[in-house]
């Protein structure tokens, strides 16, 4: 064989064993069970029950620094802009309208220190003695850095004429 020869195929070998390599890393980024599915869970849970409280600690814990939202109004804001409203309206007082948030149908995809949490989001506000129900289907993206999660791309979509189903 001439050297020619030899070097297109060493040439080859590399290519090939290049893409074999890429695709069975690849392959190991595929959705594993979520070994934080337990730690997201309740972290979104409690950041549901701050939130309908506007507590701005459990906001500035859950949001990232550099997070991309998107509101289900089609609103496109980041943390700072959430935090200035929040401190805008202050923490809800009596007379206020209360909110309750709830998730439901959590499903959690993680890979590695990054982890997708979708959910049904059921809100129940109380004006004046009234109540209204409204659901919204939330996805988020988590960052796992210096071993905190953390919130870095959001997206709500209201769900038009859903009413939520009582639970226990």
């Amino acid at each position: 064989m001439s050297s020619c020869h030899s070097s297109i195929l060493i040439r080859h070998s590399r290519v090939l064993l290049s893409a074999l390599l890429s695709l069975s890393m690849m392959c190991g980024l595929r959705a594993q069970t979520a070994p934080d599915a337990a730690e997201l869970t309740k972290l979104l849970k409690d950041f549901l029950a701050g939130a309908g409280r506007n507590d701005v600690a459990m906001h500035e814990r859950f949001w990232a620094d550099d997070l991309i939202y998107t509101s289900a109004l089609g609103r496109r804001k980041g943390k700072a802009d959430i935090m200035r409203e929040l401190r805008a309206e202050g923490p809800s007082k009596p007379g206020d309208e209360t909110a309750n948030y709830t998730a439901e149908e959590i499903r959690i995809q993680q890979y590695g220190d990054t982890a997708i949490v979708a959910f049904r989001l059921v809100a129940i506000t109380d004006k004046a003695g009234k109540k209204e129900t409204k659901n919204y289907l939330n996805t988020g993206t988590f960052l796992k850095r210096n071993g905190k999660w953390q919130a870095a791309g959001w997206q709500a979509t209201a769900i038009p004429g859903a009413t939520a189903t009582p639970t226990p």
